[in-house]
């Protein structure tokens, strides 16, 4: 990290020397000042960047474009200072989480707000907006840029624009196109020293020259590839053949063995913008196809985006329209098919068995994932449609009234089944001492068929309707002032059937299923939601002489989900509460002029506070009493219900996180070199969690409001532009950002919450009070006061009773850089990130060793037995230990069996410590090169203008030493607060590369 902080430094004292040099010979051309800059804020308040009381970022739509990414949530990714964008999953059509500065709640929702075109959207919405019909992204870090939004804005906004007509009456045509390659990378590394077979397996006389070798096992713990017994030559592998014969494999490592059964990624973007309009209108349709052949054969997507937009003045009204529709059609299989593949022996070329089925697979003890492709599969279909409108009627000069309205509805169905199989065959395999061996008998029973199918609607209407004031009190003080409504409703209903047992192969439908699931069941989701926010607000802005201002907010909201029926009373209530800020923004050089001057142009300093509530802990109708389906003895499916048994306080309140937040703009020698700096604290007051209940009422545990966390971050943002001529232009960007999360206080009695837990190993993620958020925790070895792992007498190491905190989830701080250089009609673009420290826990790294797979328990010779490496006995008593170093290798003898053992079983893999793998790591996001055509050449042609690009996205990643490719450490299971842990599920990283055109005619 010193040598990289070191070079940073360099760059930054190279590029000031480049700079001066260039402002000295033919460097002539003018930055845009910083404070001629327009931002659009909360609720499409626009104001000029010297009136913004609180950190943003905008992000235009050539950094959008310059990879060009499928999804405008990818684009983003790394482009943010404070900003954290996780996969939840990585697959054909990715998710994400999306976290600016950090988690403020324990169980609420810590995800930024996403509003599109001044209507809140969500997240799953903006990765289907094409990034090229996207104007600019305003991150407003700042809570006080989001207090507006009241609860909805309390983890920050993400302010999405999308393009709109240009004010030229003559029709302008836009074409863009892509195509791009991908594969996976970044594939774990395993040994390559042992290979197919197993220990004490059973069968007595499969017995390769005493090798342990076995045809149809996924378990490396056979003999080393050098034995001269059966290294280099080639053995029957797997199960037989649909015609008895076998298919022989070379006992030797395959090269890029997992590799083999992954396939090249297609995916293509076209998409064309029509353009129009007049000094009083516009109008604009885009039209966006994206295809992704993903790289798992089969699973695939289509998708079809259309926008339409369109204005007309018509005398003091101003009409804005805006129509968006999204059709997707989605194929996938079941993702667990990659912990069938993790599984693999490094001497098995797992592309042979492509047609062998389950029954002729590799191994009896696995699923050919080649079959999982073909035979379950998950299908949806989604249908998205949005209109708004938006009025501004003008008054007067000082005075207009504006509305915005939104309509959205989103249909989607959703298909899934497997079908099955029934194992009828024996064999007979070579070197078995059992003839007549059935494929259960090898591990794996028949698998039942299934069909699910479910079918969800989802109708949203967001509208605000604010009368504007703007005043010029005196020739220094300007006042603005917006007061408004704000109404949200949404309803969402989801219905489901399916069952187990298909009558007819390959018939899909709710009628050949012979068992249906019943209604109750955990397996189908039947229910509708209906919840509603009804607020008033209002937005103050002053300013003085152009150079002091003050932004003050203030809101007053209703939220249907905190409405409750007490059975005390039998009324509902339904509380309002108050959320406000107020800022400040003081620019100095402005204020000073002797101030102002050839090397400091502009300086700006900022300070504001929020208090700002969170319900996105409770969900609607958790507050009123209901009834659950019972599940177990005595009930065993009959039809009834008892009392909730976890259930909400009726008394429960908003969490309310009350921010602090001081800003930095400086601007030096014309703004070539910008510095942003930014310092924060959020107090969450109330947290909402669950408490323990009294064993005497029956209740298990009641969400109620419990505790108190602290959130501190900073932000750095340096920008640097060393040359800028009239053919040369060479920008440069370096962040740092880093903030921590602290529990300080939990229910009493209570230390600690957990979020996520393992079955398979003592290892989970929690918040403990006193400690960073979130922490993993789990079991670990004992140790002396020298760190040395203490054994017992046998060598196998002893482990903590209780679970220990083995790390923070999250990073100690993340370095961004991003450099553009412009030569003429050439654009050269990168950028990337260093994520320094955090740890997850690493699922894989329990199956490789569960296997025989992991580098670890190939680092010795398997025949003479494993010692733990710096590892001490206990000769002395308890009362008074005296360590001395092991020498005695696990199990209590130097054999090949008890290393598998130690590492098969829960000896090792159970452990905790063992699966906590360092997230450190280094990325580079996005490379492109582009070329702008001069207009000279397409001056005989009907082009306007003609780019041709190459890219590549993700083409570097640098893990950390331990972290040996098992995950990519911002991989996330889930879009809670539990992210952490990296499942066998979740596909390995992919990287592309790809050629992109766009002409304008």
């Amino acid at each position: 990290m010193k040598k990289l902080t070191a070079s940073v430094f360099a760059v930054v004292l190279s590029s000031s020397f480049m700079m001066v040099s260039a402002q000295n010979t033919k460097d002539t051309l003018k930055t845009k000042n910083i404070e001629e800059i327009v931002v659009t804020g909360a609720l499409g308040i626009k104001r000029k960047a010297d009136a913004i009381t609180n950190t943003q970022q905008v992000v235009t739509t050539k950094e959008l474009n310059q990879a060009s990414a499928p999804t405008a949530v990818q684009a983003l990714t790394g482009k943010v200072s404070g900003l954290q964008i996780n996969l939840t999953n990585n697959g054909v059509d990715p998710s994400y989480r999306v976290v600016l500065r950090g988690a403020k709640s324990i169980t609420g929702n810590n995800q930024a707000l996403i509003v599109i075109d001044n209507v809140i959207s969500s997240a799953d919405i903006l990765q289907q907006i094409p990034p090229e019909a996207i104007e600019n992204i305003n991150v407003i870090k700042g809570l006080q840029g989001a207090a507006l939004y009241g609860q909805q804005g309390v983890n920050g906004v993400i302010i999405v624009t999308t393009k709109r007509g240009t004010k030229s009456e003559k029709l302008q045509m836009t074409f863009n196109s892509s195509i791009d390659i991908s594969n996976v990378f970044m594939l774990p590394k395993v040994q390559q020293k042992y290979g197919k077979g197993v220990q004490d397996e059973g069968w007595s006389d499969v017995d390769y020259g005493g090798t342990n070798y076995v045809p149809w096992e996924n378990m490396s713990w056979g003999a080393a590839y050098d034995n001269p017994a059966i290294g280099g030559t080639m053995m029957p592998s797997g199960l037989p053949q649909a015609d008895g014969s076998f298919i022989y494999e070379k006992y030797a490592p395959v090269k890029n063995f997992m590799n083999k059964f992954f396939s090249t990624g297609v995916l293509t973007q076209n998409g064309i913008t029509a353009t129009a309009g007049g000094s009083d209108s516009y109008v604009s349709f885009s039209a966006n196809r994206t295809e992704n052949n993903f790289v798992v054969e089969g699973d695939k997507l289509r998708q079809n985006s259309f926008i339409f937009k369109a204005g007309k003045k018509i005398g003091k009204l101003k009409i804005d329209g805006n129509i968006n529709y999204i059709n997707r059609i989605i194929s996938t299989t079941n993702s667990s098919l990659y912990d069938d593949i993790l599984q693999t022996p490094t001497n098995n070329n797992i592309k042979l068995y492509r047609n062998s089925g389950i029954e002729g697979y590799y191994t009896g003890y696995a699923v050919n994932p080649y079959w999982t492709i073909d035979h379950e599969r998950y299908d949806r279909r989604s249908d998205y449609f949005s209109a708004i409108l938006g009025l501004d009627y003008e008054l007067n000069k000082n005075i207009n009234i504006t509305y915005n309205g939104n309509v959205t509805t989103r249909g989607m169905t959703y298909t899934r089944h497997n079908d099955g199989a029934i194992f009828t065959n024996t064999y007979n395999l070579p070197g078995a001492s059992i003839d007549g061996i059935t494929f259960g008998d090898l591990g794996n029973g028949d698998i039942t068929s299934w069909f699910y199918e479910s079918t969800s609607k989802e109708r949203n209407y967001y509208g605000d309707l604010m009368i504007n004031f703007d005043y010029e009190l005196t020739d220094k003080i300007g006042l603005k002032f917006n007061i408004g409504n704000n109404i949200q409703d949404r309803t969402y209903n989801v219905t489901s059937v399916g069952g187990n047992n298909l009558d007819i192969p390959g018939w899909y439908h709710i009628k050949n299923v012979l068992n249906p699931d019943p209604f109750s069941s955990a397996n189908l989701d039947n229910y509708q939601t209906n919840s509603r926010i009804i607020a008033g607000f209002a937005n103050l802005d002053l300013s003085y002489n152009d150079y002091l201002f003050l932004n003050s907010t203030f809101r007053i909201e209703q939220s249907s989900v905190l409405s409750t029926r007490p059975y005390s009373t039998g009324k509902r209530t339904n509380p309002v509460y108050p959320y406000y800020s107020v800022g400040l923004s003081f620019v100095p050089t402005k204020a000073f002029a002797n101030l102002k001057g050839d090397i400091l142009n502009y300086a700006k300093i900022t300070g504001s506070y929020t208090r700002v509530g969170n319900t996105t802990a409770v969900d609607p109708y958790r507050t009123d009493e209901i009834g659950v389906f019972p599940t177990g003895f005595p009930f065993n499916g009959l039809s009834s219900y008892i009392n909730n048994q976890t259930p909400t306080s009726v008394d429960i309140k908003p969490e309310f996180v009350n921010t602090l937040d001081f800003g930095m703009s400086l601007g030096f020698l014309k703004d070539r070199i910008r510095l942003d700096a930014s310092v924060y604290q959020s107090t969450t007051d109330d947290l909402i969690t669950a408490r323990t209940a009294s064993s005497t009422s029956g209740l298990t545990s009641i969400l109620d409001n419990v505790g108190k966390m602290r959130l501190r971050g900073l932000e750095l943002d340096l920008g640097i532009t060393p040359i800028k001529t009239s053919d040369f232009t060479w920008d440069m960007k370096v962040s740092y950002s880093t903030y921590r999360s602290k529990v300080l206080e939990l229910a009493d009695g209570a230390d600690e919450v957990s979020l996520l837990s393992s079955s398979s190993a003592a290892v989970g993620i929690f918040a403990v009070k006193g400690s960073d958020f979130p922490v993993i925790k789990g079991s670990a070895f004992q140790r002396d006061d020298q760190g040395r792992i203490i054994v017992d007498s046998k060598g196998n190491p002893l482990t903590t009773s209780n679970l220990q905190v083995l790390g923070r989830a999250t990073p100690d701080y993340i370095l961004g850089f991003s450099t553009n250089i412009k030569y003429k009609g050439f654009t050269l673009s990168a950028m990337g990130d260093f994520r320094k420290g955090g740890k997850f826990v690493s699922f894989t790294k329990n199956l490789l060793a569960f296997t025989g797979g992991l580098e670890e328990s190939a680092e010795f010779d398997r025949t003479q037995g494993y010692v733990v490496p710096n590892s001490v006995q206990n000769t002395g008593t308890a009362a008074n230990p005296i360590y001395t170093p092991n020498n005695t290798p696990v199990g209590g003898a130097g054999t090949y069996t008890n290393v598998t053992n130690y590492f098969s079983s829960s000896a090792y893999r159970a452990v905790g410590e063992n699966l906590v793998v360092d997230a450190t790591a280094l990325k580079i996001r996005e490379i492109a090169l582009s070329y702008d055509i001069p207009k000279s050449v397409l001056s005989s042609t009907f082009l306007n203008s003609l780019t041709i690009g190459v890219y590549s996205r993700n083409p570097f990643f640098k893990y950390a030493d331990n972290n040996r490719n098992y995950a990519d450490p911002e991989t996330a299971s889930t879009t809670g607060n539990a992210a952490g842990f990296a499942y066998t599920t979740q596909y390995p990283s992919t990287r592309s590369f790809g050629f992109n055109l766009k002409a304008s005619f």
